[in-house]
């Protein structure tokens, strides 16, 4: 069943460098669909207007649709990982041309930004023990790539190191 909501990213010319990108990144991953501006414009005909694939089950968009939009911060992808060996595999690759960001974030390459998340942090934030959860947060506040140890020991209340 086609979902009922896709996220469209807007990008000037790169939209099918980017999905080939990403489908690289994510294991299970496929491009779907291209298609190309024909001479009714508003683009040169023949190239790429539109590259529809799927990460991990999740459809996209990617529209070569001109220089006139950027991505920013205010809408990103949280990818949740299931151990710190995840975690370091989509940071290393989503960073690597981009920019790191506090607290997990990230922008890649092409500016989209990802929040890479480990499974349980948000049982540490949510600790009934308010003085274990100002740990953990205290911690992440000071991290860039998220070290679910560290946190764990934060809370915990080893020093951070």
């Amino acid at each position: 069943m086609q979902p009922k909501i896709i996220p469209n990213l807007w990008f000037d010319t790169e939209a099918e460098e980017a999905a080939g990108y990403y489908t690289s990144v994510f294991k299970t991953s496929r491009i779907v669909n291209v298609t190309h501006y024909t001479e009714a414009g508003p683009r040169p005909a023949g190239m790429v207007m539109t590259v529809e694939f799927e990460l991990d089950g999740q459809r996209f968009v990617g529209i070569n649709g001109g220089p006139q939009f950027k991505f920013d911060e205010a809408v990103s992808f949280q990818i949740t990982c299931e151990d710190q060996d995840e975690v370091d595999y989509y940071w290393e690759r989503l960073s690597d041309g981009g920019q790191e960001g506090p607290c997990g974030w990230l922008k890649d390459k092409f500016g989209l930004s990802w929040q890479v998340v480990p499974t349980g942090m948000e049982e540490l934030f949510a600790d009934p023990d308010p003085e274990r959860a100002r740990r953990a947060m205290q911690a992440m506040l000071g991290m860039r790539k998220l070290d679910i140890a560290a946190l764990r020991s934060a809370a915990d209340g080893a020093p951070a190191t």
